[in-house]
């Protein structure tokens, strides 16, 4: 087994996923860039500075979820970080719009094939990777897994008729309140080892999740991801917290 700690990302080939790999790669993590393209991946690991190697990773693909632990044991020996960041806002391609994509997922419109895609990466997909990878994080001496939500799922801040954004409350939001629910879950259910798990949001980022329109780069949205990837031993878990502080589940 290496000395040095590795962190695995999923969905990092590109966005805040790549941004939160090179973050950690120069702070001295291997850093393993899962992707679903093993050739993208490639490239990306190419363009960070430090230890960092492509992975295949389909995260709803249970056979690639195997592989890739298979593959973390055999050639790494470890892992120390989990961050779930692979996610999508919806099924179809590069051609919709933002408003398109809004109007096909709201809940009185949406597919049932679209809303299942969805929930599959965003919601199961986490599940499936973190169910695998939890033999070799619960052998690290302090484990992390973070996984990357959205304020987009807070029912609480949606529940509020004066919220802005309340109208956009759809299939991509409730993936996302359900993934704190999972978090939840998985912190109560790991709480008593060495795992810590909690949720970030990393604000309306500029990525090909929202067609680029988000307001904030991916330094800025990798930013609260890497905070609790690097939290120290003891510190809290099943939390859900952003770049201004704690966020209202």
């Amino acid at each position: 087994m290496q000395d040095k700690p590795v962190a695995l990302v999923t969905g990092a080939n590109k966005g805040i996923g790549f941004q939160i790999a090179r973050e950690l790669a120069a702070r001295g993590f291997t850093v393993l860039l899962g992707s679903r393209d093993l050739e993208k991946g490639d490239t990306a690991a190419a363009g960070v500075e430090g230890d960092a190697h492509a992975i295949q990773l389909d995260v709803t693909d249970e056979v690639s979820v195997a592989a890739a632990a298979d593959r973390v044991r055999r050639e790494f020996g470890r892992l120390d970080v989990l961050v779930n960041n692979a996610g999508i806002s919806h099924a179809g391609g590069p051609e919709r719009s933002f408003d398109d994509i809004i109007a096909a997922t709201r809940m009185s419109a949406v597919a049932m094939d679209e809303l299942c895609t969805v929930f599959e990466t965003n919601v199961f997909g986490v599940v499936s990777v973190t169910q695998a990878m939890l033999p070799l994080l619960r052998e690290a001496p302090d484990a992390r897994i973070v996984n990357v939500s959205s304020g987009a799922g807070s029912l609480t801040l949606h529940s509020r008729p004066d919220n802005p954004s309340r109208d956009k409350f759809g299939t991509y939001s409730a993936s996302k309140t359900a993934l704190n629910a999972v978090t939840l879950a998985f912190a109560i259910d790991l709480e008593d080892t060495n795992i810590r798990v909690n949720a970030v949001c990393p604000g309306f980022t500029k990525t090909d999740l929202n067609t680029f329109l988000g307001t904030q780069t991916v330094a800025e949205g990798a930013r609260q991801p890497v905070r609790l990837a690097l939290l120290d031993p003891g510190t809290p878990t099943g939390s859900f917290s952003a770049n201004s502080g704690a966020m209202p589940w």
